[in-house]
């Protein structure tokens, strides 16, 4: 044993003066720790960081949730009446989880989409409103306290807007947000007509509105923090982005009236851009296109594919299912056409394809409808997972 004792063993030699690669590789387990933002979860099934699309149903169909970073596509019902209610809904939900928000669109004013978010329905929220001031009773101390309570909310401001601990909330589609709750989040707006010129030929703008707004949220991602690589600087948050009617006409696209557009890449490398932005940021995308008008099936493959998610929304309105007595309850059908991939080798698939969605006053509802005519609520059974 002691032939095995060199002068040279690391046993023989001071702490301070042991090599540290000799070290024991015996080490304590620890797990790594999660970024915790409000109003995001790890998902179950990959531990992706997700926020919720405003629709409680929606998210349980998506696997608990949208995952940061990630992409959804909503093909538009033929009116843009219910992708457009979807957009508002994930806008509004940002606001209540105190998320900053980017929205972008060609024909209606931002502003104007942001007014028009519905009034969130919130129990476990606190809104602070303006108190009349209490007159002093000596009936008991309890009673006492509680008017020291309510005298110190009064000096609060008005409509002040607490972080939710809850994950998904629901809104009352009849009422709009209050605008000292909207105007307490943080938004960033891309209006096309501002951003281009009278002058600037029609060829250019097929190519420049894709271009500006792709350089518009490359600005916002790196000077508000978002981007991975400069977000330990800021507090972390996360950006929701929404995206109306890409690929139409208002963009200066011309894939909804030409079989063979000139252009037809201009959309997919656009796509392709906003993905790999996202990939390395703390932001999430929601995209509306009106797929029904674009000619090119396989282009429009192609645009599917370069998105995480994909849904499409098919309205009974103006068509002979609106007056079937089998449809009555419902408002259109939703069709799930991709799910992500991510940090799995299998990715989460929904176990039902039938699938039909009705707009109630407090509720975007999608229920699964089976073959013998009864109805699964996926909001229900996201609730009691």
């Amino acid at each position: 044993i002691s032939s095995m004792a060199t002068p040279g063993n690391s046993a023989d030699k001071p702490l301070a003066e042991r090599s540290p690669f000799t070290t024991t590789s015996f080490q304590k387990k620890t797990r790594s720790k999660l970024i915790s933002i409000p109003g995001t979860r790890p998902s179950v099934q990959n531990g992706q960081l997700l926020v919720s699309t405003g629709v409680t149903s929606l998210d349980y169909l998506l696997g608990g949730g949208l995952a940061v970073g990630t992409v959804l596509l909503i093909e538009e019902d033929q009116y843009d009446s219910y992708s457009h209610m979807i957009v508002k809904y994930f806008l509004a939900e940002g606001v209540v989880c105190q998320h900053e928000l980017f929205m972008a669109a060609a024909q209606d004013d931002p502003d104007d989409i942001l007014q028009e978010l519905p009034h969130p329905i919130l129990d476990d929220v606190v809104i602070h409103n303006p108190v009349e001031q209490p007159t002093l009773s000596c009936k008991c101390q309890d009673s006492l306290d509680s008017m020291k309570i309510a005298w110190r909310y009064q000096n609060l401001p008005k409509s002040t807007l607490a972080s939710s601990s809850r994950f998904g909330h629901y809104y009352d589609v009849s009422k709009t947000m209050e605008p000292d709750i909207r105007q307490a989040a943080k938004c960033h707006r891309f209006f096309l007509p501002e951003h281009l010129t009278q002058s600037s030929p029609a060829q250019c703008l097929m190519l420049g509105s894709y271009s500006a707004l792709l350089k518009s949220l490359q600005e916002v991602i790196h000077r508000e923090g978002f981007d991975l690589a400069n977000a330990m600087s800021k507090s972390r948050n996360i950006l929701r982005i929404g995206l109306h009617s890409l690929g139409s006409a208002l963009w200066g696209d011309d894939l909804s009236f030409h079989v063979n557009p000139r252009h037809r890449h201009a959309l997919t490398t656009f796509l392709y851009g906003l993905r790999a932005l996202l990939r390395s940021s703390l932001s999430v995308a929601v995209v509306t296109i009106s797929s029904h008008l674009i000619q090119d099936r396989a282009l429009m493959g192609s645009i599917t594919r370069l998105c995480d998610n994909a849904i499409a929304l098919e309205s009974f309105k103006g068509s002979e299912r609106e007056t079937n007595p089998l449809c009555k309850d419902y408002h259109g059908l939703l069709h799930v056409h991709q799910v992500p991939h991510l940090n799995c080798l299998a990715s989460y698939l929904p176990d039902h394809k039938d699938l039909a969605f009705k707009l109630k006053r407090k509720q975007f509802s999608i229920e699964r409808i089976s073959e013998f005519g009864c109805v699964f609520s996926l909001s229900s059974a996201f609730l009691l997972s």
